[in-house]
């Protein structure tokens, strides 16, 4: 006889997680089926940073904003050391300085600053060179990812009793039964979050869904002793993958100058992010590409082009790279969280573009409501 769920949630990767607080939350009986023995695809591969600023206004903004409320009460609750807070982007041109100072007139960057040069280098002292400014959002945090992911999991299971069942895959869904690995599993409602993987289940439906796939060079690296960041630091590269900057004072002249002056950065996606770690090592990420099959290959060329403009913003390349990986994560240029109903009571959950960690908890308490009604 199959085991009866009110909720089956299939993959175990932060947006999976997510929902299966959601409904736990409402007092669902919650099951999470994930076919590796540990999570192991995009969430625990990125930089682990829940991101605020550059959010397109609207439902994404609104969906950063209650995740990151819901990711400081799990991380509390759930054991997960929060490893910074705030992200500053440098401005390393003047036309970067523009929009920056364009978007924290914004209601999306309430709350936020942009330092001229001699303000900027007075309060961050980290950024060398001939700066145009610096944006200063507080509303950032960063976990490590790779730790933080099998805690959440083992603390839905200890505290909201939700059931995980590892190494079994998921062959089939149809309204109330699962087809598994490991035998049938019965659910009034299943949610679906299958990554980057679009042709296990609703293939059909995934590949209409304007999805492809992204990868991204990592690294580890280690600087001089004492080396600190303030937050999270970004440069004016990121820029050009905020939405909420298109059409703002100075974006298109910045990324006419971008294409003048670092074509190859542009052609590989190269955007610059640096986060620190508790052990003082700095997490680099890096690239974007984008293909139907990434290739599981890092070119050194690429991790140069990261390694140059970590140098331009601080004055000075690591001093070893400890380890390097690559990160894979589904892509739409479109819509940055894919949410398909295939049946009434089946959904498929998809977070594009790198934004699996900054909005899957407020898209998961949008499912369950949907699922089980408003008062779930």
């Amino acid at each position: 006889m199959a085991d009866t769920y009110d909720l089956a949630v299939v993959g175990a990767g932060v947006v999976g997680l997510a929902h299966a607080l959601a409904a736990a939350r409402s007092g669902r009986r919650v099951v999470v089926i994930e076919r590796e023995a540990r999570a192991n695809g995009a969430s625990i591969r990125m930089a682990g940073l829940v991101t605020v600023a550059g959010h397109a206004p609207g439902a994404m903004w609104r969906r950063a904003k209650r995740s990151r409320e819901i990711w400081v009460e799990v991380c509390a609750q759930a054991g997960v050391r929060i490893e910074q807070e705030g992200l500053a982007i440098v401005a390393r041109r003047p036309e970067a300085a523009t929009a920056l100072d364009a978007f924290a007139a914004t209601d999306g960057g309430a709350g936020c600053s942009f330092y001229r040069p001699d303000d900027a280098h007075a309060l961050f002292p980290h950024f060398k060179g001939d700066i145009a400014g610096v944006f200063w959002s507080p509303d950032e945090i960063r976990i490590e990812a790779k730790s933080a992911i099998p805690k959440i999991a083992a603390w839905l299971e200890d505290a909201h009793d939700v059931a995980f069942k590892w190494e079994t895959a998921v062959t089939a869904v149809a309204d109330g039964e699962l087809t598994t690995s490991r035998g049938p599993i019965s659910a009034a409602a299943v949610v679906v979050c299958p990554g980057d993987d679009f042709r296990t289940l609703f293939a059909d439906r995934l590949l209409g869904a304007g999805l492809s796939r992204a990868k991204s060079h990592m690294l580890r690296v280690r600087c001089e002793d004492g080396f600190e960041l303030p937050g999270a630091v970004a440069s004016d590269l990121a820029i050009q993958r905020l939405p909420a900057f298109e059409g703002l004072d100075g974006a298109e002249a910045l990324r006419a100058r971008l294409e003048a002056e670092q074509p190859d950065h542009l052609q590989h996606g190269v955007a610059m992010l640096a986060s620190q770690s508790a052990d003082g090592s700095v997490v680099l990420s890096g690239s974007r590409q984008i293909e139907a099959t990434p290739d599981p290959f890092q070119s050194q060329a690429i991790d140069e082009l990261i390694l140059a403009e970590f140098e331009a913003v601080f004055g000075k390349r690591p001093k070893q790279v400890v380890s390097r990986w690559i990160g894979a994560y589904a892509f739409s240029t479109e819509r940055p969280v894919v949410v398909e109903a295939p049946s009434e009571r089946v959904r498929i959950v998809v977070a594009a573009s790198a934004a699996g960690a900054s909005s899957a908890f407020a898209v998961a308490e949008e499912t369950i409501a949907g699922l089980f009604g408003k008062g779930a």
